[in-house]
């Protein structure tokens, strides 16, 4: 399966799977954003109402930093630094 992007406010958000380990910290923080699927990895889902600033969030509580996050407007990534 694909990386997704998928944009979200204003970020695109992306889910590396082949570092995601299934921790779900990702839920705990935007639990709106994200599912785990069949194999246990985060996905991200279609009905989003978490704020831009818990979906960054998000993805700074991921301990493998699997989560990308890029700026719409400036088109540079924002997580991880």
């Amino acid at each position: 399966m694909d990386d997704k992007v998928v944009t979200i406010g204003k970020y695109k958000v992306k889910v590396v799977r082949s570092l995601c380990i299934g921790a779900a910290a990702c839920i705990g923080v935007a639990p709106t954003t994200y599912t785990l699927d069949a194999e246990k990895k985060a996905v991200i889902t279609d009905h989003s109402t978490d704020s831009p600033e818990n979906i960054l969030m998000s993805a700074q509580a991921c301990p493998t930093q699997a989560i990308v996050v890029i700026d719409t407007e400036t088109n540079k990534q924002v997580w991880p630094l």
